[in-house]
Protein backbone atom coordinates (compact mmCIF):
# COMPACT_ATOMS: atom_id res chain seq x y z
CA UNK A 1 0.00 0.00 0.00
CA UNK A 2 1.40 3.35 -1.08
CA UNK A 3 1.46 5.74 1.82
CA UNK A 4 3.04 8.98 2.98
CA UNK A 5 3.02 9.69 6.69
CA UNK A 6 3.89 13.06 8.18
CA UNK A 7 5.08 13.48 11.75
CA UNK A 8 6.74 16.07 13.92
CA UNK A 9 3.98 18.62 14.18
CA UNK A 10 2.96 20.16 17.48
CA UNK A 11 2.57 23.34 19.47
CA UNK A 12 5.53 25.68 19.74
CA UNK A 13 6.06 29.27 20.82
CA UNK A 14 6.89 31.99 18.36
CA UNK A 15 10.58 31.80 17.49
CA UNK A 16 10.74 28.09 18.14
CA UNK A 17 11.59 25.21 15.83
CA UNK A 18 10.05 21.99 14.60
CA UNK A 19 11.24 19.32 12.22
CA UNK A 20 8.60 17.62 10.12
CA UNK A 21 9.22 14.19 8.62
CA UNK A 22 7.54 12.61 5.63
CA UNK A 23 8.06 8.86 5.52
CA UNK A 24 7.08 6.77 2.52
CA UNK A 25 5.91 3.19 2.58
CA UNK A 26 4.94 0.93 -0.29
CA UNK A 27 7.26 2.73 -2.69
CA UNK A 28 10.72 4.28 -2.72
CA UNK A 29 11.18 8.02 -2.87
CA UNK A 30 14.31 7.91 -5.05
CA UNK A 31 12.42 8.75 -8.23
CA UNK A 32 10.00 11.21 -6.67
CA UNK A 33 10.11 14.90 -6.04
CA UNK A 34 8.57 15.87 -2.71
CA UNK A 35 6.59 18.94 -1.85
CA UNK A 36 5.45 20.39 1.45
CA UNK A 37 2.18 22.29 1.50
CA UNK A 38 0.24 23.94 4.27
CA UNK A 39 -3.37 24.86 4.75
CA UNK A 40 -4.67 27.24 7.37
CA UNK A 41 -8.37 27.31 8.37
CA UNK A 42 -10.44 29.02 5.71
CA UNK A 43 -7.52 29.30 3.30
CA UNK A 44 -6.41 27.38 0.25
CA UNK A 45 -3.60 24.88 0.33
CA UNK A 46 -0.28 26.59 -0.46
CA UNK A 47 3.09 25.27 -1.48
CA UNK A 48 5.77 25.86 1.15
CA UNK A 49 8.80 24.06 -0.19
CA UNK A 50 9.79 21.28 -2.54
CA UNK A 51 12.81 19.26 -3.55
CA UNK A 52 13.41 17.52 -6.83
CA UNK A 53 13.96 13.79 -7.07
CA UNK A 54 17.73 14.06 -7.05
CA UNK A 55 17.73 16.49 -4.17
CA UNK A 56 19.86 19.04 -5.96
CA UNK A 57 17.20 21.65 -6.57
CA UNK A 58 14.93 23.12 -3.93
CA UNK A 59 12.25 25.78 -3.80
CA UNK A 60 10.93 27.87 -0.94
CA UNK A 61 7.98 30.19 -0.76
CA UNK A 62 9.02 33.76 -0.01
CA UNK A 63 7.29 33.59 3.37
CA UNK A 64 9.61 30.83 4.60
CA UNK A 65 12.92 31.58 2.85
CA UNK A 66 15.79 31.68 5.29
CA UNK A 67 13.71 29.96 7.98
CA UNK A 68 12.77 26.55 6.52
CA UNK A 69 15.07 23.91 5.06
CA UNK A 70 13.95 20.88 3.06
CA UNK A 71 16.15 17.81 2.81
CA UNK A 72 15.85 14.18 1.87
CA UNK A 73 17.41 10.94 3.03
CA UNK A 74 16.65 8.38 0.37
CA UNK A 75 18.28 5.63 2.43
CA UNK A 76 15.60 6.23 5.07
CA UNK A 77 12.90 6.86 2.46
CA UNK A 78 12.14 10.10 4.27
CA UNK A 79 12.02 13.82 3.51
CA UNK A 80 12.33 16.47 6.20
CA UNK A 81 11.26 20.05 6.65
CA UNK A 82 13.26 21.89 9.30
CA UNK A 83 11.29 24.91 10.43
CA UNK A 84 13.09 27.59 12.45
CA UNK A 85 12.05 31.01 13.71
CA UNK A 86 8.43 29.96 13.56
CA UNK A 87 5.75 32.64 13.49
CA UNK A 88 2.05 32.52 14.36
CA UNK A 89 1.35 32.90 10.64
CA UNK A 90 2.97 29.49 10.07
CA UNK A 91 0.10 27.84 11.94
CA UNK A 92 -1.53 25.34 9.59
CA UNK A 93 -1.87 21.69 8.72
CA UNK A 94 1.25 20.64 6.85
CA UNK A 95 1.09 18.00 4.12
CA UNK A 96 3.79 16.28 2.15
CA UNK A 97 3.21 15.01 -1.36
CA UNK A 98 5.13 12.97 -3.92
CA UNK A 99 5.41 13.46 -7.68
CA UNK A 100 7.07 10.83 -9.84
CA UNK A 101 10.07 11.93 -11.85
CA UNK A 102 9.96 15.55 -10.72
CA UNK A 103 13.09 17.15 -12.11
CA UNK A 104 12.21 20.80 -11.52
CA UNK A 105 10.59 21.64 -8.18
CA UNK A 106 6.92 22.53 -8.36
CA UNK A 107 4.30 23.70 -5.88
CA UNK A 108 1.39 23.02 -8.20
CA UNK A 109 -0.79 20.54 -6.27
CA UNK A 110 -2.07 18.69 -9.33
CA UNK A 111 1.49 17.60 -10.13
CA UNK A 112 1.53 15.42 -7.02
CA UNK A 113 -0.02 11.95 -7.09
CA UNK A 114 0.43 10.90 -3.46
CA UNK A 115 -0.45 12.89 -0.36
CA UNK A 116 -0.03 12.36 3.35
CA UNK A 117 -2.77 12.89 5.90
CA UNK A 118 -1.25 16.05 7.32
CA UNK A 119 0.25 17.12 10.64
CA UNK A 120 -0.87 20.14 12.65
CA UNK A 121 1.62 22.90 13.43
CA UNK A 122 0.49 25.55 15.90
CA UNK A 123 2.68 28.52 16.73
CA UNK A 124 1.61 30.58 19.72
CA UNK A 125 2.51 34.23 20.14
Amino acid sequence: QVQLVESGGGVVQSGGSLRLSCAASGFTLDNYGIGWFHQAPGKEREGVSCINRRGGITYYADSVKGRFTISRDNAKNTVYLQMNSLKPGDTAVYYCAAAFGLIAPSVVPRVYAYWGQGTQVTVSS
